[in-house]
């Protein structure tokens, strides 16, 4: 089930009142999360609860076995099994038809032929984002960084507690397995917090984000059909709907544990305001680029060796990184082009001449340019629509500012309305508007403070701006 679903608004009271009701049984508490959490995941499709139920134990079994083994070989083993097993199972069902494929195409390049059927495999939601949460437990373990958990119920609830199941935050042991074996209790302050976050977040999702998808897709589902100002509007529209989309399931996610007594770590911190590229992973999906840090920048050597090294550690980093997000070329291109950019900022004598020196609100611009270019190929259904459209913007010197509402007129035709635009420019403009008073007022003790008429002012907006398709989460598919 979908948080912006009826389905979790009757899933989510009955849990909450029957978990409170249990209070001062932690044991029980945990069971019911547990139970919760897999029949909230079994929503989708029942049979892959096998899949994390596996990886839990897996990776339970391990660490329990790594805090007796001393013999250091044993416990490379024991770590290899853990990230053969997991990576094994996310290699299997995300990337086994990609390998496939380009294995074709290789041949094909020799005139040979390689024949193997292609599997029509369901990808597991969310099997990205629980693989690696239960990944770092064990590397964890292994570098003696925690010590493992004998509480199974406590460590099952931890891999697959719902609020942050199929799409985040990633979580790690160290900060959210240990909340499971303290007393938790509810409080009118974090019930009241939870609340406004999960109102915010679905006000992004409902209001911003699937308004913003209606104009997204209908010009990155028929990229020829436009060109110009439509192609650079449809970049932009998604570059603030998958934020909207994405933080706005984090905000439900964090608001949603609130009020079960737990606390996630924040995934966002205004990312478009940053003014350099490095800011801007300092502060957008910050639970996915920590975890990349810790687990493959550091090992890999980080910043510590030479700078050839050095910028090959970055690239391979987000290379990587775009690979966790699909089994595409698209995504391959857009973590380089990060990569390749975030190298470039990194030489000294671009830092002091290129950037330091700007303004502040262009070097924002500049940031937000070089990540809408990277938005092309991740939104692009293809890597021949991403070009296409690459050149198509890159024509928009030949138009005049007076013929940007000629060039708007395709968007407004078939599915897509004028009140679609320019509602969406309306709510980018407000979005803006909050993010930077938010840098200078914290926007959660406004929420507190003025919890009525702010509840009031966004379920109203809701009801009367909110495009309520079933849409699921963009990142639902990672």
């Amino acid at each position: 089930m979908i948080f912006n679903s009826l389905d979790f608004a009757v899933f989510l009271p009955i849990v909450f009142l029957l978990y409170w009701c249990l209070n001062h049984h932690l044991k029980i508490q945990n069971l019911l999360i547990l139970c919760a959490s897999y029949f909230f995941y079994g929503w989708w499709d029942w049979r892959f609860l096998s899949l994390i139920l596996f990886s839990s134990v897996t990776d339970y079994l391990i660490g329990l076995k790594l805090s007796n083994e001393k013999s250091i070989i044993k416990r490379k083993w024991l770590l290899g099994t853990s990230l053969f097993t997991n990576l094994g199972l996310l290699g299997f069902f995300k990337y086994y038809n990609f390998f496939l494929d380009n294995f074709r195409t290789a041949f094909s390049f020799f005139n040979l032929s390689f024949n193997s059927a292609t599997l029509d495999i369901i990808l597991p939601v969310g099997i990205s984002f629980y693989t690696f949460q239960t990944l770092s437990y064990t590397i964890d373990v292994y570098r003696e960084k925690i010590q493992p958990t004998k509480d199974f119920i406590a460590f099952g609830a931890f891999v697959s507690f719902f609020p942050q199941l199929v799409a985040g935050p990633i979580e790690r042991a160290s900060r959210l397995l240990g909340q499971f074996s303290k007393t938790r209790t509810l409080s009118y302050k974090n019930a009241v917090n939870g609340f406004n976050l999960m109102l915010w977040g679905l006000f992004k999702k409902i209001v911003i984000a699937d308004r913003l998808a209606i104009v997204v897709n209908e010009i990155y589902n028929h990229p020829q059909e436009y060109h110009g100002f439509t192609l650079i509007i449809g970049t932009v529209f998604f570059a603030f709907q998958i934020y909207c989309d994405f933080s706005g399931y984090s905000n439900i996610a964090i608001g949603c544990a609130k009020l079960f007594g737990f606390n996630l770590m924040t995934n966002f911190k205004t990312p478009y305001f940053s003014k350099s590229l490095s800011a801007f992973w300092r502060r957008w999906h910050i639970s996915l680029s920590t975890w990349f840090r810790d687990y493959v920048y550091i090992p890999l050597g980080g910043n510590k060796v030479n700078k050839c090294r050095w910028y090959f550690n970055i690239l391979i980093v987000f290379v990587i990184s775009g690979f966790w997000h699909g089994a595409q070329w698209t995504f391959i291109i857009w973590g380089a082009i990060h990569g390749i950019f975030l190298i470039i900022e990194s030489i000294k004598i671009n830092q002091k001449y290129f950037i330091n020196n700007w303004f502040s609100v262009i070097r924002v611009v500049y940031v937000f340019s070089i990540v809408c270019f990277g938005w092309i190929f991740f939104r692009a259904n293809s890597l021949h629509d991403a070009l296409y459209i690459l050149e198509n913007v890159l024509t928009v010197s030949n138009y005049q500012l007076s013929q940007l509402s000629f060039y708007m007129i395709p968007v407004v035709k078939q599915s897509v309305y004028a009140t679609d635009v320019f509602l969406s420019l309306f709510f980018i403009l407000l979005l803006v508007a909050s993010e930077a008073l938010n840098l200078k007022y914290p926007f959660r003790c406004f929420q507190f403070r003025y919890k009525l008429p702010f509840y009031i002012l966004l379920i109203w907006s809701i009801y009367l701006f909110g495009a309520f398709e079933k849409n699921e989460f963009i990142y639902f598919q990672f």
